[in-house]
């Protein structure tokens, strides 16, 4: 099936994780892609593993450089209409002991990043008629939790950031909607400590859906926001949380 078919994309921190799965994915359904990610072994090996339809350039999306190299890395692949902003970085440190220095290290890769993705891919874009901007936030961009204040709050940032520009691009065909991932089976997500069982049983039980996610299950949404499916979305949230955001089955309660 090529739900991308004639579609260039950019995935930023696609060398891994959920920015893998989706630049995986996204190849298998016809797209050509760029991925974007500091880690340049990892980032080469995938795109040597996929062959013609993907290249990878080594990327800091804090700086508006390497979003110029990876702009025109993909216009040499095709007609560029698909940008998934999905680098980010995560800092778990309590509100008191959160210096400047950290929270705006986080504020230049989450918020920022997806700034300056966002501004690159407008004249592209435009020029083509369509295009599709798929923001990854979080759930923590819905809520928050104790020790994630520069995380959240760069999140929720990137959420209202999509809203501003879904308002001001959707008059040249450009649609921009955020994907909150809730709990993932990521290194970020805490994958280098725990097995998956032992994620699912120790972190994920009482969930409405009792287990950890998998990337690809974010993966599968992006495509569909990178798709023609989504023609009439945009400005909008697409949460992919097991339920989290929902609520939990307390131990105790019926039906637990």
């Amino acid at each position: 099936m090529s739900r991308l078919a004639g579609k260039t994309a950019i995935v930023t921190g696609g060398a891994n994780g959920m920015g893998a799965a989706t630049v995986r994915l996204f190849v298998e359904h016809g797209a050509r892609v760029v991925i974007g990610d500091l880690q340049d072994e990892a980032g080469q090996a995938l795109a040597d593993e996929l062959g013609d339809a993907a290249v990878f350039v080594h990327m800091d999306v804090s700086k508006e450089e390497d979003w110029a190299t990876a702009v025109s890395a993909a216009k040499s692949l095709g007609t560029y209409n698909v940008l998934v902003n999905n680098a980010a970085m995560l800092l778990y440190k309590s509100l008191s002991e959160t210096t400047q220095e950290d929270y705006l290290k986080v504020v230049s890769v989450n918020q920022l990043g997806t700034f300056l993705g966002i501004q690159s891919a407008i004249p592209s874009m435009k020029e083509a008629g369509v295009g599709s901007i798929i923001n990854v936030s979080s759930i923590d961009g819905l809520h928050s939790a104790a020790g994630l204040c520069a995380y959240s709050s760069t999140k929720w940032a990137v959420r209202g950031l999509t809203k501003n520009a879904a308002i001001e691009l959707g008059q040249y065909g450009i649609r921009v909607n955020s994907v909150h991932p809730g709990g993932i089976y990521t290194s970020m997500g805490g994958a280098d400590f725990l097995s998956e069982e032992e994620m699912s049983k120790s972190v994920y039980a009482d969930f409405p859906i009792p287990r950890v996610g998998q990337p690809s299950e974010v993966a599968y949404v992006s495509l569909f926001l990178a798709s023609d499916e989504a023609t009439y979305s945009t400005g909008s949230e697409f949460v992919a949380d097991g339920g989290w955001f929902t609520g939990m089955r307390r131990p105790g309660s019926p039906c637990a």
